[in-house]
């Protein structure tokens, strides 16, 4: 059983979903204490969210999977939880350089890292995580209390994550804690 989630660009949710990419990059929204991201959870559901996607926020790869994500987005007032996440690794990038080596194992445009990198103060919290994929998707209502620009939603009530199944086998979710480990130091491993 979960009850939080954890608001992404749906196109983002969609890599993660399908095993294109097993990383988050965050910095902290508007709505979070002191504008930082902080790791409230471990464990949540990918909660798609398609305000602030935009094509040159992405690289040309993923740009071609937006109009795919819109087609299978649910009807206003409804968000559609599928998929959850476990972090694995908890990375802190302190420098620009070390955040664009990451090009490779994510979606976003360059331009999006520098700028995510860049806000209030330098550095970015990098997330390897463990997605599983559910049974059946849930439908829920989207309430007034999970609008906004924060990363954490606490659900009405918890939904079962039964029957679930890793996105990534366990040789290739754990060749990129390698490569991580190599191109970043860790700040936890879970």
């Amino acid at each position: 059983m979960l009850k939080h989630a954890f608001k992404e660009w749906a196109v983002i949710c969609h890599c993660l979903a399908h095993g294109k990419q097993a990383i988050i990059l965050r910095k902290g929204g508007i709505e979070e204490p002191g504008g930082d991201f902080h790791l409230e959870h471990k464990r949540f559901w990918l909660y798609p969210t398609y305000v602030h996607e935009k094509p040159d926020g992405l690289k040309e790869e993923g740009i071609a999977l937006l109009d795919r994500v819109k087609l299978h987005k649910p009807p206003a007032g409804i968000v559609r939880l599928s998929h959850f996440a476990e972090v694995e690794g908890v990375y802190h990038v302190r420098d620009l350089m070390s955040a664009l080596k990451l090009e490779s194992l994510h979606y976003w445009s360059p331009s999006t890292v520098e700028a995510r990198f860049a806000y209030r103060h330098p550095g970015l919290m990098v997330l390897a995580v463990r997605v599983y994929e559910v049974a059946h998707a849930v439908d829920v209502a989207e309430t007034a209390a999970y609008h906004g620009c924060k990363s954490w939603v606490e659900l009405e009530k918890p939904l079962s994550t039964e029957g679930a199944k890793p996105v990534l086998d366990d040789v290739t979710f754990q060749r990129l804690m390698k490569t991580l480990d190599i191109m970043i130091q860790p700040t936890a491993h879970a």
